[in-house]
């Protein structure tokens, strides 16, 4: 069911910590989670510094990969996607592999779509696909830059705000559950999205855990004892996303069925799913 990592922040801040070092790094989540889960079948990272996004993808389990490790340690980014997987739809190959990327865009997804080959006949990606591997998650990404137009937002350019991205995912939610109940699916999808274009980012809590934490001026890292961002000044703010707690630090939880979106300064505006539903 896979693990996520979201990050933004006001300045490039080095990452190793959160992905290699703390005490539930991503890559000790690669090999045994908070549920007892190995999350084996690949790892990617999405990362961006100003307007240019990297990304770097693996079939290897995060926990047994060299690779991981030396790119996790060198990356010094302003924001970031990480992803380690647990392959449910979709064999294991790199193209199945998050994050899912498409001009500034990046995706990723902690959660499965049931009855997923009928749901996929429900959502229109128009001129975006087709998906290059075989996952629900990639064709939800696909799904999602069709509907990004009626939203004021283009594919292939940073968003202008961050309303409009915590509105598409939002709304992305619950057209997925109503499709998916329209389709059969014996159980409601589980809908762990994070989707940024490196200056916006939004993730939504719907089926898996889900918790954040945010950092206010320079400080040196519990972990590792030196500021992640020597040259940052007491203005400095990031805020961190993940499936479960990665350190010491106080984390609070994302409230099931919340969509919680963070923008340049880490301020962040919620959503919630289940009100609309009501």
């Amino acid at each position: 069911m896979c693990r996520l990592y979201g990050f933004l922040a006001t300045d490039a801040t080095r990452l190793e910590c959160s992905l290699v070092s703390a005490q539930n790094a991503l890559i000790v989540q690669s090999d045994r989670d908070g549920r007892g889960v190995r999350n084996a079948d690949g790892w990617g990272i999405a990362h961006w510094v100003g307007e240019k996004k990297e990304v770097i993808k693996s079939t290897m389990p995060a926990f047994a990969d060299k690779q991981f490790v030396e790119i996790a340690s060198s990356i010094w980014s302003e924001a970031a996607i990480a992803h380690v997987r647990a392959a449910t739809v979709g064999r294991v190959a790199e193209q199945n592999t998050h994050p899912f990327t498409f001009g500034t865009w990046a995706f990723a997804h902690n959660g499965t779509v049931d009855e997923f080959e009928h749901v996929a006949t429900r959502l229109d990606i128009g001129p975006f696909g087709p998906p290059a591997g075989q996952t629900d998650s990639e064709m939800v990404f696909l799904w999602l830059l069709n509907r990004m137009g009626d939203y004021g937002l283009d594919p292939y350019k940073t968003a202008t705000s961050l309303e409009p991205v915590v509105e598409l995912l939002a709304d992305a939610v619950l057209d997925l559950v109503d499709i998916s109940v329209l389709s059969g699916a014996p159980r409601p999808p589980k809908l762990n999205f994070i989707v940024s274009d490196g200056r916006h980012m939004a993730a939504s809590r719907w089926g898996n855990t889900l918790y954040w934490t945010h950092r206010r001026g320079v400080r040196d890292c519990a972990v590792c004892g030196v500021s992640h961002c020597p040259e940052a000044d007491d203005t400095y703010r990031s805020v961190v996303i993940a499936s479960e707690p990665l350190t010491d630090e106080h984390w609070r939880e994302v409230l099931e069925g919340t969509v919680l979106g963070i923008e340049p300064g880490a301020h962040t505006l919620t959503r919630d799913l289940l009100k609309a539903t009501v």
